[in-house]
């Protein structure tokens, strides 16, 4: 008779595991989403780290590949694309020209001091040397449109956040994560080449080949998915199950072609979905389906829960004290973007007032783009170590990038939630609160006195006449 095995820590146990997570949150989701406001990745990701190794050992990744970091990057690739496409997909028609300028100063001068914030934090507070601490900083430095797809999206963002706020904000998310190459890159070359072969090199690897090539494949592809649908669409070909799931396929078929060049596939894709809903017609055509916000969820709580079983807690030793990561942590999330957001919120059309600014600037989480370019970076310097000397930013950045993520998705997953409870602590106080309690107890001790009063002054005499009268009825 043969023996039971039960098996833990493979991957035949992530479907059950995972699976049976967003079954028992779709019971409730009503209640966390739109009643508690609870960020469903918050909760994925402490999911993950329960049934992760660090836990329960249910789940344990690193035994899946002989590159333990070759799984992770091609999750974060593939959620990366198809987010960015879904973000390029919801924008109202010719958006990216209309908010040009917006998107400008986000995009350039106000990522570029995001970049060097977070370099300098973590030089700061690692004692990493200057290059390797602005690759660490590169990896942080875009918003991700997960997470910010999470902020932006539901009963909270419909009712407090103005639509052209979430629009730029979900633009800049996802066109920053293509643009994080290029910041990568600066520090990378630099290692590996120093002085101007390493500048001629950026400028024609990482902008000429990377971004230009994959801006116009983008283009490009996304005019000809529109049109080819278009026509399927009035010839009678396309069903409506294909129709919905087009965005979608055309963002695969994209990171295939991208990675095959070489090209940043991150970007096209956000490029490639713009330009496929250019006319509005593919947006207006999906916009009641909730196709896209299904898959989005999925996919995002799927990540986060993976997210949750990698985070490498055993490498919070030595130099990576657990004070330091949490000074780098809070740093980078105070410093990293809020404090240029309300400086520059002038410079930008879309944000109209510093309570905009202000939002804006607290809600630009990392996440997954963060990973990606986390191993990316040790990808580059392990093939180029030998040249560079930068072997130690590889030993440092996945550590540091991770506990970075886990504080964006704490952090910003409870401010919602804490926000309302502060409105309610404010409402309830403003009711019952201090000065009519005084009020209560002065008006109860008014009464007080007045009863007493009446109760020692002394009886009033009868006048003799009623005394007279009384006495004669007798």
């Amino acid at each position: 008779m043969g023996e039971i095995h039960v098996l833990t820590g493979q991957p035949q146990v992530v479907p059950g595991v995972a699976g049976g997570f967003m079954f028992v949150l779709g019971l409730c989701s009503l209640i966390v989403k739109e009643r508690l406001y609870l960020s469903e990745t918050l909760l994925a990701m402490v999911y993950g780290v329960l049934v992760g190794p660090r836990v329960l050992n249910w789940v344990d990744p690193a035994g899946w590949s002989a590159n333990e970091y070759q799984v992770t990057q091609e999750f974060s690739r593939y959620a990366l694309a198809i987010e960015v496409m879904i973000a390029g997909v919801s924008l109202p028609k010719k958006y990216v020209v209309r908010e040009a300028r917006s998107l400008a100063v986000l995009l350039l001068p106000v990522m570029a001091v995001m970049w060097l914030v977070s370099a300098a934090v973590v030089k700061l507070v690692f004692g990493l040397p200057f290059l390797q601490a602005l690759a660490v900083g590169a990896c942080v430095a875009p918003t991700d449109p997960v997470l910010a797809n999470a902020i932006l999206k539901g009963v909270f963002a419909e009712t407090h956040v103005p639509v052209r706020l979430r629009d730029i904000l979900t633009a800049e998310s996802g066109a920053n994560d293509g643009l994080g190459y290029p910041f990568l890159f600066f520090a990378l070359f630099l290692m590996r080449l120093g002085g101007g072969r390493a500048i001629g090199a950026w400028f024609y690897a990482t902008w000429a080949y990377q971004i230009l090539l994959s801006t116009a494949i983008g283009v490009v592809a996304g005019y000809c998915a529109r049109k080819a649908l278009r026509f399927g669409e009035a010839a009678g070909w396309v069903d409506r199950e294909s129709f919905l799931s087009s965005s979608i396929t055309l963002a695969l078929l994209l990171v295939g072609v991208c990675t095959v060049l070489g090209t940043d596939d991150i970007l096209c894709c956000f490029v490639a979905g713009n330009s496929f809903t250019w006319d509005d017609w593919f947006r207006i055509e999906t916009t009641d389906t909730g196709l896209q916000e299904t898959f989005n969820g999925l996919l995002s709580m799927a990540f986060f829960t993976y997210f949750g079983t990698i985070v490498p807690w055993s490498a919070y030793t030595d130099v990576l004290r657990p004070w330091r990561i949490a000074v780098a942590a809070v740093l980078i999330m105070l410093l990293r973007r809020l404090p240029v957001l309300m400086a520059t919120y002038r410079l930008i059309p879309a944000v109209r007032s510093w309570q905009d600014a202000l939002f804006a600037g607290w809600f630009g989480p990392v996440g997954v783009s963060a990973v990606f370019y986390a191993i990316e970076t040790i990808k580059q310097v392990e093939e180029h170590g030998a040249q560079s000397h930068a072997g130690s930013v590889a030993h440092v950045v996945y550590p540091i990038v991770c506990a970075v993520v886990f504080s964006s998705v704490l952090v910003h997953g409870v401010t919602i939630p804490l926000i309302l409870m502060g409105r309610r602590v404010k409402t309830t106080l403003s009711t019952s609160g201090q000065p009519a309690l005084l009020r209560t107890l002065s008006g109860k001790l008014a009464r007080t006195r007045n009863n007493s009063a009446m109760d020692m002054a002394p009886a009033p005499e009868t006048p003799p006449t009623q005394i007279v009268a009384t006495t004669a009825s007798v």
